[in-house]
């Protein structure tokens, strides 16, 4: 036979062993024994027990990676390169350098023993060829099938992570629009802090391990999972807020209220024994008795603040007023003030009147960059011209009365200058003045009476200069005369309570919470507009 009929003779030969063995055999026991392989690599190597695949947790957030932002393609090219490589393996060590190789030695492919006689050598070494073809046509195939499903596999996995990290920004996005939706900005309450923070230090419930980016993010869409196994909710929509929570700056506890509801700062001004602290609890005394009458609901925003609040009405009930401000720098008395469905976390600074004493002195007193309002306790009879007017009687009272070091006029000029370079804003901000200790006043027949018109009757004693730069100064202003001492203690006047806390209200309901009729209104008579521009009073009071 010619050269070139018997190649076409051994082509026919291979390619009568090769077509049968790789359609029915090797084609299908390749896949087979790759996806078995990748199925390996994707399933847990012993169930129940750690994966040593899985990275351990290093330095940063105690928590586990969510699967989509990184096992999910180490899992995925493993697979793939298991899969591929088993193929590769399964092709040369057992078809090629096994079977292949002992075919054409004329021995059999399972045993490996030589033929029986030279015809079934001879059969052996011809079909060697066509075996090797065929193991290698169906790795080929199996192959090409194997990169396919892998292909398929990786677009899934970039839906998913593409469809994870479209949830991540919607979820941030909205939980933002939200948060500014509402007015809430988180500040701390701590003395020496008072900083801003986008997301305090959430606590895990189980391990107490704090967690400083809580949030939709790569360790988890609805959730994280603690290095403990808890999972924690990563949006205030679905209640992380009832996690406990520190500040990132100073690392203490904040109220539970802090990431959910806006705050509204309040800060009291005045000189020493000016009555801040008796006033800030005859305020809290009057909130509460709103809340008996009204649908205003007020709740102590945690534990140290019901303490606070315990401590210092025990001190009046037995002593009869409060002790001085003592300390450094003020913490937040915090309530949580509700009204229908809105609520607002009320931040009340009581500070040291030797705090504005000076305007380096006022400086230090960064809580007044966070200022929503300002009450500004008067103690008209600190002020010399008033106690210039007092004759006989009136004086003594007066000096019963224990004035403040400082009278209001000079309060509000250290403060006015300070307080617009720390907000920036001093000319949207309302004001609320409250004359104290109108029991004494009452009794001073040197004076006119306190009406209804508190900001008449000052002008009226000579303070007119504060009333005009009050009105000039500030977005708003409004007065009152309250007597603190009849508001608390053991015989409290339930009305002169319910006055008290008036102020408040106001400046609660320029923040949008819908109290206003609490304190007869946002534009009830006294109330004092922009420049100074007073409203007036039909009822002629």
């Amino acid at each position: 036979m010619s050269p070139v009929s018997l190649l076409g003779l051994a082509l026919w030969l291979t390619g009568l062993v090769a077509v049968p063995l790789c359609v029915g055999c090797t084609f299908w026991l390749f896949l087979g024994r790759s996806l078995m392989a990748a199925g390996t690599v994707l399933g847990p190597r012993t169930a129940g027990a750690p994966d040593p695949r899985i990275a351990r947790l290093g330095p940063g957030e105690p928590s586990h990676r969510a699967y989509w932002s990184r096992q999910m393609w180490l899992d995925a090219l493993s697979a793939a390169r298991v899969a591929l490589h088993t193929i590769w393996f399964r092709l040369t060590s057992e078809w090629l350098k096994r079977s292949a190789a002992r075919l054409l030695q004329g021995r059999r492919p399972d045993t490996g023993r030589p033929g029986e006689n030279g015809f079934t050598r001879t059969v052996l070494r011809a079909v060697a060829p066509g075996t090797a073809v065929g193991a290698a046509a169906g790795a080929a195939l199996a192959a090409l099938v194997v990169s396919v499903a892998l292909t398929v596999l990786g677009l899934l996995c970039g839906g998913v992570w593409l469809l994870a990290m479209a949830a991540v920004f919607v979820l941030r996005g909205a939980e933002r629009l939200g948060a500014l939706a509402r007015g809430v900005r988180m500040k701390c309450p701590h003395p020496a802090c008072y900083r801003p923070f986008p997301l305090a230090v959430h606590r895990c419930p189980d391990c107490g391990v704090p967690h400083d980016d809580l949030r939709p993010g790569r360790d988890g869409v609805l959730w994280h999972v603690c290095v403990c196994g808890q999972r924690l909710v990563t949006t205030s929509f679905t209640g992380r807020w009832r996690l406990a929570t520190r500040c990132p700056h100073c690392d203490q506890q904040l109220p539970e209220a802090v990431g959910s509801t806006r705050v509204v700062h309040v800060p009291l001004v005045g000189g020493t024994s000016s009555g801040k602290t008796m006033l800030m609890a005859a305020m809290v005394a009057g909130l509460r008795s709103w809340a008996q009458r009204s649908p205003l609901r007020v709740e102590y925003a945690s534990a140290a603040d019901r303490q606070d609040a315990g401590a210092l009405d025990q001190q009046v009930r037995q002593a009869g007023w409060a002790h001085k401000t003592q300390g450094g720098q003020p913490r937040a008395f915090m309530l949580v003030v509700r009204h229908g469905r809105r609520r607002r976390l009320l931040y009340l600074y009581d500070p040291m009147g030797e705090s504005l004493r000076d305007a380096g002195a006022v400086r230090e007193q960064q809580y007044l960059a966070h200022a929503d309002g300002v009450v500004l306790v008067a103690d008209v009879l600190a002020e010399p011209q008033v106690r210039r007017a007092l004759r006989g009687a009136d004086a003594e009272r007066a000096d019963a009365a224990r004035p403040a070091d400082q009278g209001p006029a000079d309060t509000y000029q250290r403060l006015t200058g300070e307080l617009a370079a720390l907000t920036g804003r001093r000319g949207r901000m309302p004001v609320a003045t409250v004359v104290t200790k109108r029991d004494v006043l009452d009794q001073i027949t040197s004076l006119p009476v306190p009406g209804a018109r508190i900001d008449r009757w000052l002008t009226d004693i000579g303070l007119g200069a504060l009333v005009r730069g009050l009105g000039h100064d500030f977005g708003a202003a409004r007065y009152w005369a309250v007597s603190a001492h009849a508001a608390t203690g053991a015989g409290a006047l339930e009305g002169e309570q319910r006055r008290a806390a008036e102020p408040v209200l106001w400046l609660l309901a320029r923040s949008g919470l819908r109290v206003g009729a609490l304190a007869d209104g946002t534009a009830a008579p006294g109330a004092v507009g922009p420049r100074g521009t007073t409203v007036p009073d039909p009822s002629g009071r």
